[in-house]
C-alpha cells in the first residue's frame, strides 16, 4: 500500500522501533502541515492508506471527494470532530483509531502547575539577562486543586495534587462526579464554586461540541486574582479571546497553557506569548518517544490488519460494506 503520514513535525516517525513494520509497503512522510483543499489533495492524490497525528489534518467531505484511491484513515488517537466520518463511511473509508498513555499529558500538567506557580521560566529569562530573584513564587502544599474533567488524565493529576499536600476538588458531567465519590475525591456543589475556590484549576476534558467554548469570561471573574489555569486539553474549551482578556484583568493571575487554536502557531505572534504570566508550550502533552511508540505502533498495525483484510480498531464499521 501507498502510505501518507503528514504533520510530523520533529521528523520523528522514522527513528521509532515500530517503523519497521511498514516495510514493504511505500510510505510518504511530510515533515510540515499544508492548509488548503487544493494542496491537501496534492499531498494525499496517491495514498491509499493515512496516518492522521492527532487533529493536525483535517479531512473534511470536499478533501475525501478528490482521493478516489484513498482506502484508510489510520488515527492517531481517537477520532474527533477532524474527520468527517459521515463523508467516510459514504464513500468506505475506514477509520481505525488507536489510544495512547495518560500518563506523558499528565505529567505535563504538572510540569505547567510547578513552571507556573514558581515562575520558572520567567525567572530563566530574567538570570540569563543578568538578574537575580524577581518574582515571588507560592508553595502548591494547601492549596486547592481544582479538575474540571476527571477522566484518565484528571485522575493522574488528582494524586500528583494529593501528593503535593493539596486539597483536590473535582466538577464536571455526571459521569466525572461519580468517578471522583468513588475515588475518595471531593466534588464541587457547581462549577462556580470549582472556579471560585480553585488556586490551580486545570481542564481535562475532551472537545466535543457540548464542551466547545464551555469555559468563558464569566468563569473567569470568579477566580482567584492568586488562581493558576492550566489548559493542555484543547484551546476551543476557552471561548475565544477570553483567557487572553481575564489574564489582562487579573482574574486567573498565571496560566500555564500547551494548546491553542490554529496549530503549528508559528511566528511567536499569539498574544499569550507576549505575556509575563503565562508559560507556554506547543502541544507536548503526548509528545513523548513512549507515547510514539504506542500511537504509531498501533496505527501501522491498524493498515498492517486492513491489508491483511481483518481490519481491527474500526471507527466506521457501516464503511466496511461499502469499501
Amino acid at each position: 500500500m501507498h502510505i501518507v503520514i503528514s504533520d510530523d513535525y520533529q521528523d520523528a516517525v522514522r527513528s521509532l522501533a515500530c517503523f519497521g513494520k511498514l516495510a514493504g509497503h511505500k510510505v510518504t512522510i511530510h515533515n510540515d502541515t499544508v492548509t488548503g483543499i487544493d494542496a491537501l489533495a496534492t499531498r494525499f492524490a496517491d495514498a491509499e492508506a493515512v496516518v492522521l497525528i492527532r487533529e493536525r489534518t483535517r479531512f473534511g467531505a470536499e478533501l475525501l471527494e478528490r482521493l478516489p484511491r484513498l482506502k484508510l484513515i489510520s488515527q492517531t488517537g481517537r477520532a474527533g470532530p477532524q474527520i468527517d466520518t459521515a463523508a467516510c463511511t459514504r464513500r468506505g473509508v475506514l477509520i481505525c483509531e488507536t489510544n495512547g498513555s495518560p500518563h506523558a499529558p499528565a505529567e505535563l500538567t504538572w510540569g505547567l502547575v510547578l513552571a507556573a506557580s514558581r515562575h520558572i521560566a520567567l525567572e530563566d529569562r530574567r538570570m540569563r539577562a543578568g538578574l537575580w530573584q524577581t518574582t515571588l513564587g507560592v508553595s502548591l502544599r494547601g492549596r486547592v486543586l481544582g479538575i474540571y474533567g476527571y477522566g484518565k488524565i484528571g485522575k493522574i493529576v488528582a494524586g500528583y495534587g494529593k501528593a503535593f499536600g493539596m486539597r483536590v476538588m473535582a466538577w464536571g458531567r455526571e459521569g466525572t462526579l461519580e468517578r471522583a465519590r468513588n475515588d475518595g475525591i471531593e466534588t464541587a456543589a457547581s462549577k462556580q464554586q470549582l472556579f471560585a475556590e480553585s488556586d490551580v484549576l486545570s481542564l481535562h476534558l475532551r472537545l466535543a461540541p457540548e464542551t466547545r467554548n464551555i469555559v468563558t469570561a464569566s468563569d473567569f471573574a470568579q477566580m482567584k486574582s492568586s488562581a493558576i489555569l492550566i489548559n493542555i486539553s484543547r484551546a476551543e474549551l476557552i471561548a475565544s479571546g477570553a483567557l487572553e482578556q481575564a489574564l489582562k484583568q487579573g482574574r486567573p493571575g498565571f496560566a500555564g497553557i500547551d494548546v491553542f487554536e490554529g496549530e503549528p502557531l508559528l511566528g511567536g505572534k499569539h498574544p499569550l506569548l507576549a505575556m509575563d504570566n503565562v508559560v507556554c508550550t506547543p502541544h507536548l502533552g503526548y509528545v513523548v518517544k513512549e507515547n510514539y511508540e504506542m500511537y504509531f505502533g498501533s496505527a501501522f498495525d491498524n493498515i498492517l490488519a486492513f491489508a491483511a483484510g481483518k481490519p481491527v480498531n474500526v471507527f466506521n464499521p457501516e464503511a466496511l460494506s461499502r469499501s
